[in-house]
């Protein structure tokens, strides 16, 4: 008897949920929401999207629906942007109204609106324009931020110099120096690469980039609706996460005690400074939890965007070893083995800046974006998409925009050159976003990304442990990231 009473109460809450559901959907419609396959009560588009392959399923339904169109996660509707063109006319032509941000439900739980990245509103516009005007006081796009990547691109040096040659795997040679550089920033001091803290520190970061884009951080991403009821390996990303933001609370902490009111030493003195000066102001978005969260993104972004390109673009050097050649020819042509190299360079070479460019636009970082969402009822090419609707901007179909390059799924640096071998923009460049959400550390990775490039293939030859021909490009990963294949390699000196 009890038995049948749970049944039926079970069945009622259920259909009641799926009368709500869809009473949602056909209020999303009266938005005149762009068309796409139709959804299924609670599942969505479970059928057409393969959770392990998020992003094929999606370039694939935009072939049937052109590059505006709508699918459901869940009971979540999404709009999809494919191509340079739809993406651009969102995010630049509309950038008010596409400058909205969804926090991903794997994330959700570690920032809930907090921090630089996943907040909205003014609360964004403060934590944006505060973290900008810190990052440029600090030296981003400076000569006193490029002075301190040569340093540690020099004590890249030496560690590759002890390898004596031998097979590594580069992995955390590059995220110990890259993370470094934003060390500086946000903690005022970079770390010795053989801290045992620093080092778990890299790891723990390493396994959340690629957690955050396994096929179950997609499947959860997609059902979370009804997933976070349940445990599951998504809370492996929250623990993850939680372990940096700790570290960083321990940071802060000490930065409080030791704070000098009149001398910054850091992001974070920075941070606690405006937070006294705004201590009686109830609209101030200057809090610990603000703080914690906007050093997270700037620490976790700082190091892995920047590390997993470099990373791609040892690969393909080594798959393209006629390329490897021409940008060491130019390499001791334009600055020699006598000097380090200078950010002023990069004008006097046209062809390693096309190769930074390539490397970024085929190892496709980030390639479904980081979730918008529209600021207010939008309307785009005759549809009106409701306030507060996800969208998602799809850079890979921007960066391989047959319209915009040449043999898009091939690696080819002449996709960034002119007839006379001159450096040539191009506007569906996108690695780094566009509009309002664009990323806050552009110039910082793009002159990284040059100096240490540079820096390394002036004194080293990389060295494959396969023929190039077996190189295997296959991200270890394919989600919210495309996370770099694990490969060891040798460094010989030039």
């Amino acid at each position: 008897m009890e038995l049948n009473v749970t049944v039926t109460l079970f069945l009622v809450a259920f259909i009641s949920w799926l009368l709500v559901a869809v009473a949602k959907r056909k209020g999303a419609s009266k938005g005149k929401l762009p068309p796409g396959p139709t959804p299924l009560p609670l599942i969505g588009n479970f059928l057409q999207i393969k959770s392990s392959e998020t992003l094929t399923s999606l370039i694939k339904l935009s072939e049937k629906y052109g590059p505006v169109f709508t699918v459901y996660f869940g009971n979540r509707p999404i709009v999809i942007l494919c191509g340079f063109e739809a993406v651009k006319e969102a995010l630049i032509n509309k950038a008010e109204e596409f400058s909205g941000r969804k926090t991903m439900p794997t994330l959700e739980r570690t920032f809930q609106g907090y921090g630089v990245v996943f907040s909205n509103g003014d609360r964004w516009k403060q934590q944006r324009r505060f973290s900008l005007t810190i990052l440029r006081n600090f030296g981003m796009g400076k000569k006193s931020i490029e002075q301190r990547i040569q340093e540690e691109a020099q004590f890249l040096l030496e560690e590759f110099q002890k390898t004596s040659e031998k097979p590594f795997d580069p992995l955390f040679f590059l995220s110990r120096a890259i993370s470094n550089v934003i060390c500086s920033i946000v903690f005022g001091d970079r770390f010795d690469y053989e801290d045992k803290e620093f080092l778990a520190l890299m790891k723990i970061m390493n396994d959340s980039f690629r957690e955050m884009s396994t096929a179950w951080a997609q499947f959860y991403d997609i059902y979370a609706s009804f997933l976070k009821y349940f445990p599951g390996p998504h809370t492996k990303i929250y623990d993850l996460l939680e372990d940096m933001r700790l570290f960083i609370a321990k940071r802060v902490k000490k930065n409080q005690e030791t704070l000098d009111l009149n001398s910054p030493r850091d992001f974070i003195d920075c941070f606690l400074i405006q937070m006294e000066k705004e201590k009686d102001n109830p609209a101030s978005e200057f809090n610990v939890k603000n703080l914690e969260l906007t050093t997270l993104s700037l620490f976790f972004a700082g190091t892995e965007t920047v590390s997993s390109t470099l990373r791609y673009g040892f690969l393909l050097l080594m798959k393209y070893p006629e390329v490897q050649a021409k940008v060491h020819e130019e390499i001791d042509r334009v600055i020699g083995q006598a000097r380090v190299p200078n950010i002023e360079d990069r004008i006097q070479m046209p062809y390693m800046d096309a190769v930074i460019h390539e490397v970024q636009r085929v190892s496709d970082l980030i390639p479904m974006g980081v979730p918008h969402a529209v600021t207010c009822d939008t309307e785009f090419r005759g549809y009106v998409i409701p306030k507060g609707t996800e969208v998602y901007p799809m850079l890979s179909t921007v960066l391989h925009d047959p319209t915009k390059f040449k043999n898009p799924n091939s690696f080819n640096p002449e996709n960034f050159l002119d007839a006379s071998g001159r450096f040539k923009k191009n506007e569906a460049f996108m690695p780094f976003s566009a509009g309002k959400r664009i990323c806050l550390g552009e110039a910082l990775a793009r002159m990284e990304l040059f100096l240490f490039f540079t820096t390394i293939l002036q004194r080293f030859w990389l060295k494959p442990l396969v023929a190039p021909r077996d190189i295997d490009l296959t991200p270890q990963e394919s989600g919210f990231a495309n996370v770099p294949p694990v490969y060891k390699l040798s460094v010989v000196p030039r």
